[in-house]
């Protein structure tokens, strides 16, 4: 039996990981604003992070595996939901949102905002890269998404939507802070594309 990549070994703890991060998040309570039936969640972050710091391949499996959990009926999303149900519903656009969100995140970390030479560009690329990914992405699937199976108008679930906006840049600012501080710390987490974070 030939013996098992160390690298291989390591991505699949990663993934599995970062997974279930995102499914701890999900027990802090959800808020309900009432403008539009989509909660505000703290798993949103994890989405950040797995992206930002895992890359674009590992993080949008980690979402992968905990969104294929979810639809098995595991109730790993925030208020304890899951099933086919969750994704058919208002929230489903942006849940299926965070697989893109966590492919464009890594990719644009790991591929442009990581390489910039100056801490104070780094750090503005990184959160850039979040918030393109973690708000623009995700709510690029959600707002039509929640328009259409809540029966609103387009323009209803997009305003609904900027409620979350505060909190998402907050989550973004948060991820980028993190995700730079363990590049430094741990520079070979993206093959070494994080020896300028320093």
């Amino acid at each position: 039996m030939a013996a098992e990549n160390p690298q291989t070994t390591q991505n699949t703890v990663l993934v599995a990981v970062f997974a279930a991060l995102i499914a701890a998040l999900g027990l802090v309570p959800p808020i309900t604003v009432g403008i539009i039936p989509v909660p505000i969640t703290l798993q949103t972050l994890g989405v950040m992070l797995a992206g930002a710091l895992l890359g674009p391949v590992r993080g949008m499996l980690s979402v992968v595996v905990l969104e294929v959990l979810v639809l098995a009926g595991l109730p790993l999303l925030a208020g304890g939901r899951g099933g086919l149900g969750v994704f058919l519903g208002p929230t489903g656009g942006y849940v299926l949102g965070w697989i893109p969100a966590a492919l464009v995140i890594g990719f644009l970390v790991q591929h442009w905002a990581l390489r910039q030479a100056r801490p104070a560009a780094r750090f503005a690329a990184v959160l850039l890269s979040t918030v393109v990914g973690g708000i623009g992405v995700v709510y690029a699937f959600g707002v039509p998404w929640t328009a259409v199976v809540a029966g609103l108008p387009l323009s209803t679930s997009l305003l609904g939507s900027l409620v979350f906006v505060p909190g998402d840049l907050l989550k973004a600012v948060v991820a980028t802070a993190v995700a730079l501080n363990v590049h430094r710390s741990y520079r070979r987490l993206l093959g070494g594309v994080s020896a300028a974070a320093r």
